[in-house]
């Protein structure tokens, strides 16, 4: 049996807007963007993954770029699934799309994730969860097994978010 999988963003998420005020973060630059994340969060991430209390999956428009050029830095595993859109390239290069399908590409990756494994517990972490709201609602209602946690773009995904992630694991 597979352990619970956990779709992970960047930007919004590890990488917050903070303007780099926030203490305890660490900066970095890649591809030209600085990005701030709170390192520890990102081990606990990396511990849940390690331990195989969940398997973390990148659902990002960094795409191969989070793996390539993030995860070393942020302490995340290396190797991990990458969801991306496979019909273009958005901006600075980053892969955008998953091919021929309507709708938000991450919703339309996320329904493939599930419909995969229908009965694996998914917890989905993208901070424009809340602008999509009206199209995730009705396909979370059919799907009790998936959790969503739409942190806020200045802060990032929290302890808190993970302390309710790992309670909800846990019921």
């Amino acid at each position: 049996m597979h352990p619970p999988l956990v779709l992970l963003d960047v930007d919004g998420v590890l990488n917050a807007l903070d303007d780099g005020v926030s203490p305890g973060r660490e900066r970095g630059v890649f591809r030209g963007y600085t990005l701030s994340w709170d390192p520890t969060v990102t081990r606990r991430l990396a511990d849940w993954h390690t331990s195989g209390t969940v398997e973390l999956q990148w659902l990002t428009t960094w795409a191969q770029y989070a793996d390539e050029l993030l995860a070393d830095p942020m302490g995340l595993p290396r190797g991990l699934r990458v969801h991306h859109r496979e019909d273009g390239e958005g901006p600075s290069g980053f892969t955008t799309a998953l091919a021929g399908a309507p709708g938000w590409w991450k919703l339309v990756a996320a329904r493939a994730v599930v419909a995969e494994q229908p009965d694996r517990r998914v917890v989905w972490i993208d901070d424009d969860l809340g602008l999509q709201a009206d199209d995730v609602a009705g396909w979370l209602a059919e799907n009790p097994q998936v959790m969503v946690v739409a942190p806020l773009l200045e802060t990032g995904l929290t302890h808190a978010h993970l302390d309710a992630v790992q309670s909800w694991l846990g019921s």
